[in-house]
């Protein structure tokens, strides 16, 4: 069994969050920039197993395409074509930043680093994650 890497894009930075190989805990990875963030993955998945990459789908509360969904499909067709043998599966994003926000200051981390973008962006991947391993479990 390999990991499920979750993916959380974003015009300047993109969040990443893991599970553990046996696939029962999501785990935040890091915050890299998105312009990085394909040869961070060929570099993580050559020396990790990875079964699936899940990318966040950005919707709007009717459920239609939101204006990100103009620079997230091509990425997602990037990372298909540099990865063809891993399957890349969507999970809705909308409120991962809200709750990720919210989860930060529960956990009460000083103001300037509940301020942190690249923090929020890790935890928004480790809750799209943990989303999506509860549906598929």
């Amino acid at each position: 069994m390999g990991r499920i890497v979750a993916i959380d894009y974003g015009q300047k930075r993109t969040g990443l969050a893991v599970t553990d190989e046996l696939q029962i805990i999501a785990t935040g990875l890091t915050t890299v920039r998105s312009m990085d963030v394909l040869d961070f993955l060929k570099d993580y998945a050559g020396k990790n197993k990875v079964e699936c990459f899940v990318v966040g789908e950005p919707k709007q509360m009717n459920y239609t395409d939101s204006e990100s969904s103009v620079y997230i499909e091509p990425f997602v067709k990037a990372l298909k074509a540099m990865f063809p043998e891993i399957p890349v599966e969507r999970a809705d994003e909308r409120f991962t930043s809200l709750l990720a926000t919210r989860t930060i200051r529960e956990a009460g981390l000083k103001k300037k680093d509940r301020q942190d973008k690249a923090l929020v962006d890790t935890v928004s991947a480790t809750i799209m994650l943990q989303s999506y391993m509860e549906k598929v479990k």
